[in-house]
């Protein structure tokens, strides 16, 4: 097995475990009305604890609901209640031994349609992003893709809600090795071909991020994975 393939193996199994703690919050019935966005949360940590050991996340683990989906990750809303005709995302980043995963998914309370077709769009634009990042990998820009990317939005009848749309990802703790500086991320800024290796000479792996928002609506959807695989 080469260095390479081990790598993205051990990425793998940690998504594959993040997919399973996300069916288990679903089967658990813990996404509901009348619940706080902080006692989700901690429900979520406290289940992921019982699954699998966890209490290590490389970045602030994120339950936003209503209003709070229009903002992007680097904001701190106040805390909100979940309404019975309501949409809500979760952004986490467990650590599975030592390997990081990095899952985001949207989930709508009660029969909105708007609220079920971002939803549905933003599962979608994802998987339009895999397609082309495969299509183009070797020659691909951070910037091209992000331009594809929050392109998207507007061909759905969204708008994009964040400055990129994905990130690096690897072994804990990449970001206090690489830091926060833009060619580490999907941003308009980073012209480096995302083939290139890292500053470390290792193959660099991606996750990639689906912010879809509603402004006048005041609602937005999230659905975030592993892209390089």
């Amino acid at each position: 097995m080469t260095i390479l393939s081990e790598r993205k193996q051990h990425l793998i199994t940690a998504q594959k475990s993040a997919e399973e703690l996300f069916r288990t919050i679903e089967m658990h019935g813990l996404i509901v009305a009348e619940k706080s966005e902080k006692t989700l949360n901690d429900e979520v940590y406290e289940l992921a604890y019982k699954m699998f050991g966890i209490r290590k996340y490389w970045h602030k683990r994120i339950v936003r609901a209503g209003k709070n989906t229009l903002l992007p990750y680097k904001e701190n809303p106040p805390d909100l209640i979940i309404g019975s005709d309501d949409i809500l995302f979760f952004d986490f980043g467990p650590v599975f031994e030592d390997w990081e995963a990095d899952f985001g998914r949207t989930y709508v309370i009660g029969n909105n349609e708007r609220k079920i077709k971002l939803k549905n769009d933003i599962e979608s634009a994802w998987y339009e992003g895999k397609k082309y990042y495969d299509a183009h990998a070797n020659s691909l820009t951070g910037a091209e893709f992000y331009h594809y990317i929050s392109s998207l939005a507007g061909l759905y009848g969204w708008q994009f809600g964040n400055i990129h749309c994905g990130h690096l990802i690897g072994n804990f703790p990449h970001e206090h090795i690489l830091g926060d500086e833009e060619h580490n991320y999907l941003h308009p800024n980073n012209h480096i071909k995302l083939s290139e290796l890292d500053i470390q000479g290792n193959p660099r792996d991606w996750i990639l991020e689906i912010h879809f928002i509603n402004k006048e609506q005041t609602f937005g959807g999230f659905f975030e994975q592993l892209l390089s695989v």
